[in-house]
């Protein structure tokens, strides 16, 4: 479909309660499960503190001011503001995805929104998962990985 300007235009599908329900559930369990685990990391170790599960597997109580990978440390504002727009674009934009990636989008809504809480609350992001050989990073961080692994299967590999 394109418009008067020859450019293709955004196809928006009618979204149902049910489909509400699943995107927004996923959302909220992602949401309460990383502030749940923050707030037994917080209440149970000391900043820095590390417990050793297993030879390649740690919590790790820390703080990230940055992105991913500790990338733009210190730009907490900055990243509390690109958080809010991208969770508005996803929302404003949700007619136009295509359904089968609502529940990638309600990991990626939880996620965003479990960090963005972090953010505006300490001003950092709380991580405690440690591999030892990755970055540490927490269930939102989890999340937003797994639905980025779920949308690209699914945009570039799935046939429809």
């Amino acid at each position: 479909m394109n418009d008067i300007h020859n450019h293709p235009t955004i196809e928006k599908h009618t979204i149902t309660k049910k489909q509400y329900i699943i995107i927004f559930s996923i959302m909220g369990v992602v949401l309460l499960l990383d502030q749940l685990s923050k707030f037994i990391i917080t209440q149970t170790m000391q900043m820095n503190q590390s417990i050793s599960l297993s030879s390649f597997f740690s919590l790790t109580y820390i703080t990230n001011t940055g992105s991913s990978f500790g990338s733009l440390q210190g730009y907490n504002q900055l990243l509390i503001w690109v958080i809010i727009l991208f969770i508005g674009f996803i929302l404003y934009y949700l007619h136009s995805f295509e359904q089968n990636l609502f529940p990638a989008l309600g990991l990626v809504l939880g996620g965003a929104l479990g960090n963005l809480i972090d953010r505006i609350r300490i001003g950092a992001v709380i991580d405690f998962i440690d591999f030892k050989v990755w970055p540490v990073f927490n269930i939102a961080d989890s999340a937003i990985t797994i639905a980025a692994i779920i949308i690209v299967v699914l945009t570039f590999f799935w046939k429809k």
